[in-house]
């Protein structure tokens, strides 16, 4: 009997212990997932086959992945610009409160972002970015442990890494990750991009196959970058995050490309949750916003929010709640910085649409999601009271983007003596041209700008002074005639232009470098060197600004503040070996 008793005891206790084990192992908290946020550039959600009901559809990938988690195939975006987009995704914080308006400006080190938080909760944090507008020297790579924005050699603003070349190098990156602790990446895709040149087996048919080629193409090395993200991540779960950053207009109101103005044809986006038994298999055309992104990511993974967001998480609708869409704010500030036109801000809410232009805006988007009919004229109540709304969330006092963020930079120039490139921009005020006015002159420009890059630079200065002589003041003439009269050897001519370009707008980091460029020419190195000095605080972390003011000041007779600024040259960028 002691024998039976004993081991009956024994076995007991045993299970007893087994069994606590086993639910302390199934009980406990799951382990974090890894986070892969992917963003493709200039994405229209009528690329997916999911949302053209394309039945030979050229996006498997991003089909299946809509199919097994949340697809929001006409989420909102508040910016049809790279640069500003992306901070807005990361940042949760609309262009008006985080003061980036356009590519080229500078991310203010104030505004707190989503790799800075994940990596303080134990994340390896890497990034991988295929277009000039994402390179590092602007600031979005504030948390991200390793950044990777390497491009090929090309025309500056315009070269691009291929789909293939970044999914090979954020490959290598997952691997070599410590599988211990969760990592967050992000791979952003630029080549659906204008222009669009897809390999040949890609092209789709129809009037847009190129453009549809480019995503077909993506689509492709997505699929292949997410077999090597969930085998590089092992056991642990993996939540995907899919969007873009705006659409493309493909020719809709007039408009080719992005940016200049804020219809829906660049403002809607896809946007993609994915996570096995974490988020529901469903489908959503609710217009949430861009800037709910980073809320949502953070609720999902139980981390606090970032300090400032005004975007709202999504999480309970992903896990088969209601799914709520916030109103938006939308802007470009493109026609203002690039022409001194008007700027375009609208306000999303309830399948309305209102812009704020000198001739107002007013679309029923559901019955008009072409917006092409406008209302503003036959309903003034309803205008007013969008008007309003849009007023009252663009009340507060407007961010600015940073002239530096680096206090080693400033210091130095001030130290050279230079003290600064001017006030922040003022909002603008007064009777200023309405875009939707001023569309055939900018496909004057267009075509001006199409002559300069095709080389036939003499032939393109004509076609900008054309446009000058009826609007002396373009910005975007101004700017493009330098340039192309620098490069046809007209130097005299470019800093005609160039200089009435920097007067208009000091803080537009491209004309400072081609107005300097085109001073060291005519050997007039004290003048170039305060713009050198000028780009150097708009974009603190750009090399070659550093190593021109040294340049400049040295030829200038300036050795002593010549070598100080060479010094802050060589720390940014150390010589090989």
């Amino acid at each position: 009997m002691c024998p039976g008793k004993f081991f009956f005891s024994f076995r007991r206790g045993w299970c007893i212990a087994a069994g606590l084990a086993l639910c302390l192992a199934g009980c406990s908290k799951p382990p974090p997932p890894n986070v892969l946020v992917i963003t493709i550039d200039t994405l229209r959600p009528d690329a997916l086959g999911l949302v053209s009901a394309n039945p030979a559809s050229a996006t498997p990938v991003l089909d299946a992945l809509a199919r097994e988690g949340t697809a929001f195939t006409g989420a909102v975006t508040p910016v049809p610009l790279t640069l500003p987009a992306h901070l807005s995704l990361f940042s949760a914080r609309i262009p008006h409160v985080h003061g980036v308006h356009d590519n080229g400006q500078t991310v203010p080190a104030e505004v707190p972002l989503l790799a800075e938080t994940l990596r303080r909760h134990g994340y390896a944090t890497g990034a991988f970015v295929s277009g000039f507008p994402l390179q590092s020297l602007f600031g979005l790579d504030r948390g991200f442990a390793h950044y990777d924005d390497r491009m090929p050699a090309g025309e500056q603003g315009w070269v691009e890494r291929r789909a293939e070349d970044t999914v090979a190098a954020a490959a290598t990156w997952l691997e070599q990750n410590d599988r211990a602790a969760p990592w967050f990446g992000w791979v952003h895709f630029y080549d659906p991009h204008d222009p669009y040149d897809p390999p040949r087996e890609f092209w789709q048919p129809g009037p847009r196959g190129a453009y549809d080629g480019e995503v077909a193409y993506v689509d492709y090395w997505l699929g292949k970058l997410i077999v090597r993200a969930r085998a590089a991540g092992g056991e642990r779960p993996l939540l995907i995050v899919v969007t873009a950053d705006h659409g493309e207009a493909l020719g809709e109101h007039a408009e080719h490309t992005h940016g200049f103005f804020v219809y829906d044809s660049t403002v809607k986006v896809p946007l993609l949750f994915h996570w096995a038994g974490q988020v529901a298999p469903q489908r959503s055309d609710a217009p949430v916003r861009l800037i709910d992104v980073t809320p949502t990511v953070l609720d999902l993974l139980g981390l606090e929010p970032l300090p400032g967001a005004q975007g709202s998480s999504l999480a309970a609708g992903l896990r088969g709640g209601a799914i709520k869409a916030g109103p938006a704010v939308v802007e470009t500030w493109l026609p203002w910085i690039y022409y001194g036109w008007s700027p375009l801000l609208a306000w999303r809410d309830n399948g309305s649409k209102y812009i704020s232009a000198p001739n107002a805006e007013l679309y029923d988007l559901a019955g008009d999601p072409g917006e092409s009919h406008n209302l503003a004229g036959r309903d003034p109540v309803q205008t007013d009271r969008l008007a309003l709304a849009l007023a009252a969330a663009t009340a507060a006092p407007a961010g600015v983007a940073a002239v530096s963020d680096n206090a080693e930079a400033v210091q130095r120039l001030r130290s050279l003596g230079y003290v600064g490139v001017g006030a922040p921009p003022a909002v603008p005020s007064g009777q200023l041209a309405d875009p939707k006015d001023r569309i055939a002159q900018r496909e004057q420009l267009r075509a001006a700008d199409g002559l300069a890059r095709a080389g036939r630079q003499v032939q393109a200065v004509a076609a900008f002074e054309a446009v000058l002589a009826q609007d002396a003041d373009n910005r975007f003439a101004l700017l493009r005639a330098g340039t192309a009269a620098l490069q046809a050897g007209d130097t005299d001519k470019a800093v005609a232009h160039l200089g009435r370009s920097v007067q208009l707008e000091p803080r537009r980091a491209e004309a400072r470098y081609a107005y300097a460029d085109a001073l060291m020419r005519l050997e007039r190195y004290d003048e170039a060197a305060e713009h050198w000095a000028a780009l150097a605080e708009l974009q603190p972390r750009r090399p070659e600004a550093w190593f021109n003011l040294a340049t400049a000041l040295e030829r200038g007779g300036h050795a002593e503040r010549a070598a100080e600024a060479m010094a802050h040259y060589r720390r940014l960028k150390p010589a090989p070996g």
